[in-house]
């Protein structure tokens, strides 16, 4: 590509995995048998981890509403559940060549760890198959393979926006008034995975054309048994920013706890993606206030989001995922409008519309018409949201997750953490 920030990106580790200690995944209102009415049947691959978890219910919250009103044409939408092992090609293969002998008219999944493989299981049966897999390494394949993997589609953008956005972030911040940096250095600390790796490079590659600076690198591997090391490094180096490039909200929740025991005065804590899983604030509790972290797929709180919001909390009560849950619920509205238009057995005309229609959903816009059948990062790749996917920044106030970034989506302004 020409232009560096029309790259797509997503993380590629389990960003679930400390959730993997959530509850099972939701299984009323879902169903295994075809109705007399020959429904149409969404296959959902889902493991035991919070964000499938999310995702299969915000799936249900959708095919309930949608089957309420009538469903598609007089035919009701069924959920067929598949269980997946995201941890070996074999158990991730095993499981999408079960979906494709099942062959349902269309395919959801959250994300996907071993991602090529699994797709490449789907062998020739190409029923619609949207995915969050926020991963640019897929969609470059599915770019260079466009004919092959037309019927794959990324609801997401890529993992590499995360590194790209974190000057452009901080910098916006400190431009308000809101925030004034104690110095300019970023503090890194990085968990192995190539999703975090991916965000680290893109982050690294961006920080001399914005006024901070990196500072050490600090390594971690999950799963993370002693946080000390990493805190007697942040102490060490006395940076004005520090990034836990991380993606278990469990571990990044333990790391906040100890941090604010002894914080480094002044010093602003962005924490990766982690805490949109609900165990961040349930462990993390009164901790918690006043860190920032960020997703690239987030439920927004304008009135649509916020209507969704109210909806998903009345039946999922206490503290709920901000991501996937929204996403399933646009995946399946996507695909309503596709087979309200197309018959549901024609596979590529369902494909087709869901890439040639953008969609405005609960998470902001899915646009798939482009080179890569993924979603657009905005700013970066498009200006416009009703055509890109807005990276939400969110700071936990009074316990509760708030947008502060951007500031059209914002629901409050960036407050004095507690240890400035």
């Amino acid at each position: 590509m020409t232009d560096r920030n029309f790259t797509p990106t997503r993380r590629t580790v389990v960003k679930g995995i400390g959730a993997a200690l959530a509850a099972p995944l939701a299984s009323p209102y879902i169903s295994t048998a075809r109705a007399d009415a020959a429904p149409i049947r969404f296959a959902v691959i889902a493991a035991q981890l919070a964000d499938h978890t999310d995702y299969m219910n915000g799936a249900v919250l959708a095919v309930d509403e949608i089957n309420a009103a009538g469903g598609i044409k007089g035919r009701k939408i069924v959920i067929e559940a598949h269980d997946i092992d995201l941890f070996t090609p074999e158990g991730t293969q095993a499981a999408f060549r079960k979906v494709a002998d099942s062959k349902p008219h269309a395919i959801g999944c959250a994300f996907t760890l071993i991602r090529i493989p699994a797709v490449e299981a789907l062998g020739d049966y190409k029923a619609p198959y949207l995915v969050g897999d926020t991963n640019f390494d897929l969609i470059t394949e599915m770019k260079s393979k466009r004919e092959k993997y037309s019927h794959v589609f990324q609801v997401d953008p890529p993992e590499i926006y995360y590194g790209r956005m974190f000057p452009k972030f901080l910098e916006t911040l400190a431009a308000g008034g809101e925030w004034k940096p104690i110095n300019n250095k970023v503090h890194i600390i990085r968990e192995q995975g190539n999703y975090n790796a991916t965000i680290a490079r893109e982050l690294i590659a961006t920080l001399p054309s914005s006024k901070f600076e990196l500072g050490p690198i600090t390594e971690i591997q999950y799963p993370v048994q002693d946080w000390g090391p990493a805190l007697q490094a942040v102490k060490q180096s006395g940076a004005g920013i520090i990034m836990l490039d991380h993606w278990a909200g469990a571990e990044e929740a333990a790391f906040v706890q100890q941090f604010v025991a002894d914080p480094v005065k002044g010093a602003l804590v962005y924490v990766q993606y982690g805490p949109s899983q609900p165990e961040f604030l349930n462990i993390a509790a009164g901790a918690a206030e006043g860190i920032v972290w960020s997703t690239v797929l987030g439920v927004y709180d304008d009135a649509q989001g916020a209507e969704f919001r109210k909806k998903y909390s009345a039946k999922h009560p206490g503290v709920i995922g901000l991501c996937y849950n929204g996403s399933a619920y646009d995946t399946v509205n996507m695909l309503k409008n596709a087979w309200s238009n197309v018959e549901a057995e024609d596979l590529k005309g369902v494909a087709d519309y869901v890439r040639t229609h953008t969609y405005r959903g609960v998470d902001g816009a899915v646009s798939l018409d482009n080179d890569y059948q993924a979603a657009l990062h905005y700013p970066l790749q498009t200006e416009d949201l009703s055509k890109g996917m807005a990276q939400l920044y969110f700071q936990v106030q009074d316990g509760a997750h708030k947008i502060i970034q951007p500031t059209v989506l914002a629901e409050s302004k960036f407050r004095k953490f507690p240890w400035a």
